[in-house]
């Protein structure tokens, strides 16, 4: 193809390329791996979020025997980069984004027909697939850190106080959750915000991407300012709606968080992206700011000690 010109991707196995002709513009997603959910689930996803009203790319063309799709480019100003710039303030921009994610904790629809005309139905997040994901902790961040004995005796510990901080959940799975929504996924286009990166979408605790935006591993914000947000997302609950939905969003940010962990630990190993490994610190201080208030991760807080002692102080 010509007139492409690659541009930084994400932490996916995708490759993202801008297809420029004339004055028109747009974005070449290329999937040789997990390209149903890349290609595929991602335009379902999208449509589902367009036919809500939420802005997010369009499915221009399709080539998926050759591995790609041509969408809507949104262009590179993600409000973390409009963030990162003096003199913005911040808090008016999360309003704005607790707005918009209020909008998409509306959606109702499950079933959309994919560009090969066959339906696709959003899966739950259920409590197995919380628990798969937190595994990620022990086998990549665990594994690259202990002998097979030592990690074994931790993985041993860590699944039972899973299954428990997981049984603790007070909320349905019955809300829309984008399951990476954070600000470097929300792009400024003509003072709009647009959504990206939606291909993980599942049905599941409206909690999640509350805790995905607050207790975010890439942008370095004050206790203060992630209970103002939170304060700001709840403003109309009563107070038992509110305590449900914070001790949830405890857990799964914790949950998340060790995830995270996991992730950039198997893009450097796996990928050769090291410079994740440069959030590692940052996300161990928003686990320990979660777990050192609250009597629900005693156990995990006194295993992390145990192992990992130096990182969660």
């Amino acid at each position: 193809m010509k007139n492409l010109i690659r541009i930084k991707g994400d932490a996916s196995l995708r490759k993202f390329f801008r297809k420029k002709k004339n004055h028109f513009s747009s974005i070449i997603v290329v999937a040789k791996k997990e390209k149903f959910k890349n290609l595929l689930v991602y335009d379902a996803i999208n449509k589902i979020l367009i036919k809500n009203k939420i802005l997010a790319p369009r499915l221009y063309n399709e080539n998926y025997s050759n591995n790609y799709i041509e969408i809507q480019d949104f262009g590179n100003e993600t409000i973390l980069n409009k963030l990162n710039k003096k003199k913005t303030i911040k808090f008016i921009y999360f309003k704005k984004i607790i707005q918009l994610l209020n909008k998409i904790q509306l959606i109702k629809s499950r079933k959309i027909k994919t560009f090969k005309n066959k339906s696709y139905i959003i899966p739950e997040y259920n409590k197995k697939i919380l628990i798969r994901e937190a595994n990620l902790f022990c086998d990549w961040y665990v594994n690259n850190k202990f002998s097979r004995v030592r990690k074994d005796k931790f993985s041993k510990k860590f699944k039972k106080i899973k299954k428990k901080l997981t049984l603790n959940l007070k909320l349905k799975n019955d809300i829309f959750v984008h399951r990476d929504f954070h600000i470097s996924n929300l792009m400024i286009i003509k003072n709009q915000i647009g959504v990206i990166d939606s291909q993980d979408a599942l049905i599941g605790n409206k909690a999640y991407d509350l805790a995905s935006l607050i207790d975010d591993v890439r942008f370095k914000t004050p206790k203060l300012f992630k209970d103002q947000v939170f304060s700001f997302y709840t403003n109309k609950l009563k107070k038992l709606e509110i305590d449900k939905l914070k001790n949830d969003f405890e857990i799964l940010s914790v949950l998340r968080n060790l995830k995270i962990i996991g992730i950039f630990t198997r893009l450097a190993i796996r990928d050769g992206k090291k410079n994740y490994l440069k959030m590692i610190p940052y996300t161990w201080k928003l686990i320990h700011m979660r777990i050192k208030e609250n009597n629900l991760f005693n156990d995990l807080e006194n295993l992390l000690n145990q192992y990992f002692k130096k990182k969660i102080k």
